[in-house]
């Protein structure tokens, strides 16, 4: 048995949850980074008009993540189930299932994207030089779009191993590499909004590579053919199934940016909508610690469930979301308590006044209590059973996001787009917790029936 796996299983679930989450929050800290940094040198750069056009633009580049998680999360989930199940030809078929579903994806997610680059930043509510600023934006991810689905992709399938290091390692240097790009690019070229879009392309051009590097390198923990195609259509079906909670949250979170990117453009300023945007980066980045140990439980759910340790998944939970709301609270507490600080980093922070102040401290508010949220959202596809994930990502966004969104800030004020998120959010953890709860009780009664079966055969 790989020592990887060995350590999973049997060691102490505090000791495993520390050895594979310092590096998956490491991973996922580069990662935040690697989101923030156009932000950072656009808006100290460029100017409001390109951070408002770029801000908008995101949501949607971003749906190229949406589309990497779709693949990752289930084909992590897939390989850690038989992992722990020692199921040698489905990890054998992996990745050639995983390199046709991302090249498949990565074709018609580009050419949309191009094709209709222009009136998809105008729905998300550009205009005048933010429109023509997000537009240019898009069109360069879309070009590399490929890479970052598939560099997303393999970093989570290394991931689902436990291999956090490695894919910590990663991310560091695709970093790094944005870092220096962005700064050739737009300090030193001026490249605008164009440069800082390339830069990006870069760094996961630098995923890719370093994903393909690995499975080649022979040091994986299952038969890795990182340069096969394959479809086969159950296998396809499980990874699409497993993911399909990842990319629906993507989705319905670009459909909450088209609402309030809307919202904001019709009854706020440029200000309201740059604004914002640096916010919702800021909640991203302070999330990056909770992304990370999703992460890491991963692997501890799959390989345990496939193993039929049903204990150790619910215990495993339990752990992992203490551990992770423990993790963002000095983060959380320097915004809350320093917000026009911090915020200042994105920002000129002359021109935040009290009450956009206070709109930014009720939207990150809810924070602590999203980490049982985000570890559900680990959980259910990591058991096989992604419907209560699917249907957390599209009640938050159909039932309660679209409506109050549409609603109370045109009665109120744009200060209820922040309220409004605080209190959904809020409404999203009570469901959730009652889900899990759900889930558990039936954990529990097969862990029963399997120590009864055990009894029997003694």
């Amino acid at each position: 048995m790989d020592g990887q796996k060995r350590m999973i299983l049997f060691d102490n679930l505090w000791s495993v949850m520390w050895k594979l989450s310092w590096p998956a929050v490491l991973a996922m800290i580069f990662y935040g980074l690697n989101m923030v940094v156009d932000a950072v040198f656009v808006g100290k750069y460029v100017g409001e008009d390109a951070l408002a056009g770029v801000s908008i633009a995101y949501q949607l580049s971003s749906l190229s993540l949406g589309l990497g998680s779709l693949v990752g999360v289930g084909a992590g989930s897939l390989l850690g189930i038989s992992l722990g199940a020692n199921d040698m030809q489905t990890q054998k078929r992996l990745l050639g299932n995983m390199n046709s579903l991302t090249l498949a994806v990565s074709v018609l997610f580009t050419a949309v994207g191009l094709a209709f680059a222009v009136p998809l930043v105008k729905m998300m509510g550009g205009s005048g030089e933010a429109l023509t600023l997000g537009a240019a934006y898009f069109r360069i991810t879309m070009i590399g779009s490929v890479l970052w689905i598939y560099g997303l992709a393999a970093n989570m399938v290394v991931r689902a191993e436990g291999r956090m290091k490695s894919a910590a390692f990663m991310m560091g240097l695709g970093l790094l590499v944005n870092i220096l790009f962005s700064y050739v690019f737009i300090v030193r070229l001026q490249a605008g909004v164009e440069g800082a879009a390339w830069a990006t392309n870069i760094g996961m051009l630098v995923y890719t590579v370093m994903g393909l590097l690995y499975f080649r390198s022979g040091k994986v923990s299952f038969p890795a053919f990182p340069f096969s195609f394959r479809w086969e259509r159950k296998m396809v079906r499980s990874i699409l199934s497993m993911g399909m909670p990842s990319l629906i949250m993507s989705v319905m979170t670009a459909i909450q940016a088209v609402i309030v990117f809307n919202v904001l453009s019709i009854y706020g300023t440029t200000f309201d909508i740059a604004f914002y945007g640096v916010v919702l980066r800021l909640f991203n980045f302070i999330m990056t610690p909770i992304f990370g140990l999703m992460r890491a439980l991963q692997p501890v759910i799959s390989i345990n469930y496939g193993a039929k340790r049903y204990d150790r998944v619910i215990r495993g939970f339990w752990i992992f979301a203490a551990a992770s709301a423990l993790l963002i609270l000095p983060f959380w507490a320097s915004a809350m308590i320093v917000p026009k600080a911090v915020l200042g980093l994105m920002f000129d922070a002359s021109s935040i006044d009290a009450a956009s102040v206070a709109n930014a401290q009720i939207f990150l508010s809810i924070l602590p209590l999203l980490s049982i949220v985000f570890m559900a959202l680990t959980l259910f596809p990591a058991i096989d059973h992604s419907k209560p994930a699917s249907l957390v990502g599209i009640v938050r966004q159909v039932v309660f996001y679209i409506p109050a969104m549409l609603i109370l800030p045109r009665m109120f004020g744009v200060n209820w787009v922040y309220l409004n998120s605080m209190l959904i959010d809020l409404t999203i953890f009570i469901m959730t917790f009652i889900l899990v709860g759900i889930e558990f009780r039936k954990l529990r009664g097969r862990s029963g029936s399997l120590r009864e079966e055990e009894a029997s055969t003694i």
